[in-house]
């Protein structure tokens, strides 16, 4: 039963290997999804990075001893490393529990250095995918980036829950005039630093660093001033250095019409979020056109297995 088993996350993984391996070649993509729990019995997320693997196992009630599961693991690994030509040592091996929102993501997991370096559509990003859970840069987001990076020219751009910072680099590579990078940890807001600095962004005058909690400094942003607004929050989020929690489906509202107030006329804000249940509140929200743009920013890899969405509002 279990060679069964193996047997079809073989030709799984094969399959869209096949298909999703052509697509990133063709569009010069290095970094992305392979796999995503495509079969109950495998519940992995596998990415590329350049010629390194993040697999990711989501954590279940597997029925399985330490030993049985170790053994099952192995087998699965050195299929995953056959098929896709990965030596063992360039996978790098994750448990994710589901939770709402990231915020299991800001622990870090061991303390090795590793970090290296990936290229998406000429720029670059410092990737690392030992130290933390998440490794740097959400795929899912990947056309998104290049949108704001085609509308940036001239613009003042401001990227909310940063994260790393990748926002802001497509923003500065735009020709924005001004990028703003906000975000409650001070890890990735210096991480962002270092993927701006590598990207040729050094001017403290055009790019700033904000180590903030967002859902108070949302209240304090000038009115009138930005262009472009990013805005990704994590669903949920009671971090100790926060004021308050952030619950997204509770407080999108206000924090969406802080935005709206902080942007220029005919300003954009693009809005995101994670939580499979969301529903937006249009008719408390104060924008002149509000446009869903979920299909319109997934990528090849994410289609059919995307768990987001993604709003175009403009002031």
């Amino acid at each position: 039963m279990e060679e069964e088993k193996f047997l079809m996350f073989r030709n799984r993984l094969t399959k869209v290997y096949k298909h999703l391996g052509k697509q990133a070649r063709r569009l010069g993509v290095s970094c992305y999804r392979v796999y995503d729990h495509d079969l109950p019995e495998f519940p992995l997320c596998i990415e590329f990075y350049n010629d390194k693997l993040y697999v990711a196992e989501y954590k279940r009630r597997h029925n399985m001893s330490e030993e049985e599961h170790d053994n099952w693991m192995e087998k699965t690994l050195t299929v995953v490393s056959e098929l896709l030509s990965v030596d063992k040592e360039n996978i790098f091996l994750k448990l994710r529990q589901r939770k709402p929102g990231r915020l299991g993501q800001y622990q870090r997991v061991d303390v090795s250095q590793n970090e290296f370096v990936a290229t998406e559509n000429s720029l670059q990003f410092i990737i690392n995918l030992s130290d933390f859970l998440d490794t740097g840069l959400f795929l899912d987001h990947r056309t998104t980036r290049q949108m704001v990076r085609d509308k940036s020219e001239g613009k003042k751009v401001l990227n909310l829950f940063a994260y790393t910072g990748s926002f802001s680099v497509y923003a500065a590579a735009g020709g924005a005039s001004e990028v703003v990078t906000a975000d409650l940890s001070n890890t990735y807001l210096k991480w962002a630093e270092r993927n701006m600095v590598m990207n040729g962004f050094e001017d403290p005058a055009k790019y700033r660093f904000e180590q903030t909690d967002v859902m108070q400094y949302l209240k304090t942003l000038p009115a009138d001033h930005y262009d472009i607004i990013v805005m990704d929050p994590p669903t949920f989020s009671n971090s100790k250095r926060m004021d308050g929690i952030l619950d997204i489906q509770r407080d999108h509202v206000s924090m969406i019409n802080d935005c709206m107030r902080a942007l220029k006329k005919d300003g954009v804000l693009y809005f995101s979020t994670n939580a499979r249940t969301f529903v937006l509140d249009e008719k408390s929200i104060q924008a002149s056109s509000l446009k869903n743009i979920t299909k319109a920013t997934t990528p090849f890899d994410f289609e059919g297995r995307l768990f987001r969405w993604c709003y175009y509002l403009v002031k």
